[in-house]
């Protein structure tokens, strides 16, 4: 009998101080968390539920990252002349953008010291094959360094190869750098990279997780795909590394993603910014050319790379501020469509002003969770006119965005929030016409290829799966 009274004194004792902390982290949420509604969800859910929603608002509720803007900080004082050398060379090739780009000019400089830059040649390489030829033919032609940054990294064939391929280099005398985000090169086996390390090359695990204070924050994931090969050529896009990307995955089919390989003043931008993630990882930055190489084509670029160490919204706001100006046309290829209110709003409002707003998503999952959400938007979309399509021939995995006649970015951004939000994003943005063309060329052909969603047969769909599409949207703030 005293063991059961004492059983239940515990567990009394258990339940005040848990739901004392359920309080105490409920106001954390009030104070800290940017968005009301995800302020005001975080705190009914750690007052309501405090057993369950502690350990997750402790390990997923940060959407800052604070940690890593101070060491960027320490990288500048202690690398001070090295910093301003290297912006020296860039700040050379600055360009001026016509009128009509003049809000994209001012935001860019607001976000990001990396200024649009004149002098580069932007090639667009479409799916797995094009894109892995084209690195491994620049990895094999290295003399001097190679930086690779991929957020995932397989251990199988494609993987295998492009170990294989920096360690022939690495044997010939050149330095390699191999950056890969711990989270999604989770199952990455510790043999790939002690053989990697065998021969030399320097790898690094990005993480989030440096001190005990912030042993828990699993929520940043680095979403960066970056090549640097002597700092002439670039590679950066929506690709990882794996055999999946090259379509030999089952389970998906053929695989549909979109590259780009640049030349010019853009490689330095995209060098430095994987110099940020690797200093980040190893208080180290090593030595690279800044020394631009102009390229024939002259083509005018923003690299402008994101993250939760921002002290603004970088991301969505640049976003944001390309759909409100919008005039003629605005396409959209992403794997998830998982929008937040102020992203959704100006799409609806580009199409009642007569923009062709078109956005074009994956026919299969490869997350179920954001691919049932995204099916939440179908009914608000279709009332303003807003075009969506399904992408038949395999999975969809490109990360595009075309605006009017006169901008056109790719890179590695999904238009959800995590990507808006909480992971470390790089993208291209390129001004130049027939740089244009050709990304609307590549996405009419896959509107060509999609079919296009009909509401009707949404609303035919079975209740569960309605109600499968509205709880996932309810988790949109962490997709």
């Amino acid at each position: 009998m005293q063991s059961g009274i004492n059983l239940v004194s515990i567990f009394s004792i258990a339940t005040i101080i848990v739901h004392g902390v359920g309080i105490l982290s409920a106001a954390h949420a009030v104070m800290v968390v940017r968005s009301s509604r995800g302020a005001i969800a975080w705190g009914i859910s750690l007052i309501t539920f405090p057993w369950v929603a502690i350990p997750l608002y402790w390990i997923l509720g940060k959407n800052e990252f604070q940690e890593y803007a101070h060491a960027l900080q320490n990288a500048y004082s202690e690398k001070h002349k090295l910093v301003s050398q290297a912006y020296e060379a860039i700040l050379k090739y600055k360009a001026v953008l016509p009128a009509q780009l003049s809000v994209s000019e001012k935001l860019a400089e607001a976000f990001t010291p990396l200024p649009f830059t004149t002098g580069n040649e932007i090639e667009l390489l479409i799916d797995g094959e094009q894109t892995y030829q084209a690195m491994l033919a620049a990895i094999a032609q290295a003399q001097d360094y190679i930086l690779l940054q991929s957020y995932i990294i397989n251990h199988d064939c494609a993987g295998n190869e492009f170990k294989q391929a920096l360690i022939e280099r690495a044997n010939q005398g050149v330095r390699v750098n191999l950056l890969y985000d711990k989270i999604g090169s989770r199952k990455l086996s510790r043999n790939y990279l002690k053989s990697l390390r065998q021969h030399g090359i320097k790898v690094g695990g990005f993480g989030s997780t440096r001190r005990k204070g912030n042993r828990f924050r699993i929520n940043f994931r680095n979403h960066r795909k970056i090549l640097i090969v002597d700092g002439q050529v670039a590679f950066m896009g929506g690709l990882n590394i794996g055999d999946e990307y090259l379509g030999k995955n089952p389970r998906f089919g053929s695989w549909r993603d979109t590259h780009l390989k640049l030349r010019g003043a853009a490689v330095q931008c995209l060098q430095s910014v994987f110099l940020g993630d690797w200093y980040w990882v190893t208080r180290d930055i090593p030595q690279v050319c800044w020394q631009v190489q102009e390229a024939q084509n002259n083509q005018t670029a923003l690299i402008l790379p994101t993250g939760p160490a921002d002290q603004l919204h970088n991301c969505n706001l640049f976003f944001l501020s390309l759909i409100e100006r919008s005039q003629s046309r605005i396409w959209i290829a992403s794997p998830y469509f998982v929008p937040n209110t102020s992203i959704l709003n100006a799409l609806k409002l580009a199409t009642l002003r007569g923009v062709d707003v078109r956005i074009i998503l994956p026919n299969r999952p490869d997350h179920l969770t954001a691919y049932f959400c995204s099916f939440s938007y179908y009914t608000e979309l279709q009332a303003v006119g807003i075009k969506l399509y399904r992408y038949r021939p395999g999975f969809m995995h490109q990360k595009v965005i075309l605006v009017d006649h006169d901008i056109a970015g790719v890179g590695t951004v999904n238009l959800d929030n995590r990507s808006f939000f909480l992971n470390f994003e790089v993208m291209t943005f390129a001004i130049d016409s027939y740089f244009i063309d050709s990304v609307a060329t590549m996405l009419e052909q896959d509107f060509n290829v999609s079919r296009v969603v009909n509401l009707d047969n949404y609303q035919q769909k079975p209740f569960w799966f309605k109600l499968t599409a509205r709880v996932s949207r309810l988790l949109a703030p962490i997709l």
